[in-house]
């Protein structure tokens, strides 16, 4: 395990993925939201801040009134502490939605909220840029940080926040 300020260089075969339960086997896509699908794994960079970036361009939900598809390009940016979440695993839990009616701005908490007790990050953004349905879009944004140096970066990149399509 690094300590503070220091990276391990992998020579050996990891011995900390055996509890992953996604990677390397064949699983069945959840039917519906289910936050016990998500893995995680040792950070082994624990002296380093950088950042952990995962875009799912084909993000799907139902909207929880019509079961009517809502289709969007959800992002996800952390900075990871000690965990980080396997994308076998991320990528079978956000096809959970597909099945599950939500709001727009409901379904970007829940993943920030399942992904930040999982991980516990330094830092941790949600944006969800959904297609335009009856003619307006929906874009919600959430963030977060742990002690005074991330919270205080979640508050100015909130406060910067344009929530504007390009």
């Amino acid at each position: 395990m690094a300590r503070r300020g220091e990276s391990v260089i992998v020579t050996e075969a990891r011995t900390d993925l055996s509890t992953l339960k996604a990677l390397g086997a064949t699983v069945a896509a959840p039917g519906d939201y289910d936050p016990s699908v998500l893995d995680s794994f040792e950070n082994r960079h624990l002296g380093r801040d950088y950042w952990v970036t995962f875009t799912a361009p084909e993000f799907t939900t139902l909207c929880p009134k019509t079961g009517q598809p809502d289709f969007a390009t959800l992002t996800i940016r952390y900075i990871p502490a000690k965990r980080l979440v396997e994308s076998k695993s991320l990528k079978l839990y956000l096809f959970g939605f597909r099945n599950h009616g939500d709001f727009h701005e409901d379904v970007v908490n829940v993943i920030y909220d399942d992904l930040a007790k999982l991980l516990k990050p330094k830092y941790m953004e949600v944006y969800g840029r959904f297609a335009a349905r009856g003619g307006i879009s929906i874009d919600p944004f959430v963030n977060g940080g742990a002690g005074a140096r991330y919270k205080a970066l979640a508050a100015k990149r909130f406060s910067e926040w344009k929530g504007v399509r390009d």
